[in-house]
């Protein structure tokens, strides 16, 4: 695996390989990698000559200074387990490289960005628009891969590409999840031993939410018994619960022959949860 830390010499490695023909795959990333992760990076090399991950923490999502101060930062073991996949480039950038002055420019990505976790996170899309334009326009790959399980950046990022017209093929690979059902995620390793045998509980409350929808029960009354129900459990605290149309993310009353996204947003002591099952 080659690692490059600058801008300028991954993007002169990169023109090379374009010149010799090869398809580039891009796997974004803000590192503490997980099987979920290694996933996309295996998809990426199934469909291209050569895949890129990049790893970089980036300050201008994070509205909350002390969670982004806690992020694990861990590029040595990052770079073990990318080795295991036969990754074949890893981007390194530092903050000062990406932002040599503090961008400017605002994405205003409407009523998307406005409900569940853009309701809750300030600002937290515009920065996601930022480095991810930022990175497509660094690696200008041929696709990009994200995983579902953050929804809401899935959409805003496809919205991004349809409005910048990016030339690349965006695609949305599917939740990887521990064997009892919880998602994959960095921030699961701050979860204390008694707060990770309880975590599954919230993939477990979706499961039961769809359930209930299939039977005609009203989203509202849905949504107050798995918010309810989840309250009651040891060391869970529900952010949000929505019903939303899986195009639009805005709030449904039931099911329809549109897509549906279950979203779930739960703290777990300091630790904040995200998740989705679509319906």
């Amino acid at each position: 695996m080659q690692v490059f830390y600058s801008i300028n010499t991954l993007q002169d490695y990169l023109k090379v390989q374009r010149k010799k023909g090869k398809s580039l795959g891009f796997v974004p990333t803000m590192g503490a990698l997980h099987e979920g992760h290694l996933s996309l990076i295996e998809a990426s090399k199934a469909e291209n000559d050569l895949t890129i991950c990049s790893i970089f923490i980036n300050p201008t999502q994070f509205n909350n200074s002390q969670d982004l101060a806690v992020y694990p930062r861990t590029l040595e073991a990052d770079c073990e387990m990318l080795e295991t996949v036969k990754c074949d480039v890893l981007f390194a950038p530092n903050a000062h490289d990406m932002y040599p002055t503090l961008p400017n420019l605002k994405f205003d990505f409407g009523d998307l960005e406005r409900v569940l976790e853009g309701k809750f996170r300030p600002g937290h899309f515009n920065g996601v628009g930022i480095v991810v334009s930022k990175l497509f326009n660094i690696v200008q790959p041929n696709s990009a891969y994200f995983g579902q399980k953050d929804l809401q950046q899935c959409a805003i990022i496809k919205r991004l590409v349809i409005d910048l017209s990016y030339n690349l093929k965006l695609n949305i690979c599917p939740t990887q999840r521990e064997k009892d059902g919880l998602a994959m995620s960095s921030r699961n390793k701050n979860l204390t031993p008694e707060q990770r045998k309880n975590a599954p509980e919230i993939f477990n409350a979706l499961q039961k939410a769809i359930e209930l929808l299939k039977i005609k029960k009203p989203a509202s009354a849905v949504k107050g018994f798995i918010t309810s129900h989840l309250d009651n459990i040891e060391g869970i605290e529900v952010e949000y619960f929505e019903i939303s149309d899986f195009e639009t993310l805005q709030p449904v009353n039931e099911l329809s022959e549109r897509k549906t996204a279950l979203c779930i947003a739960a703290f777990m002591g300091k630790t904040r949860l995200i998740d989705n099952v679509i319906v």
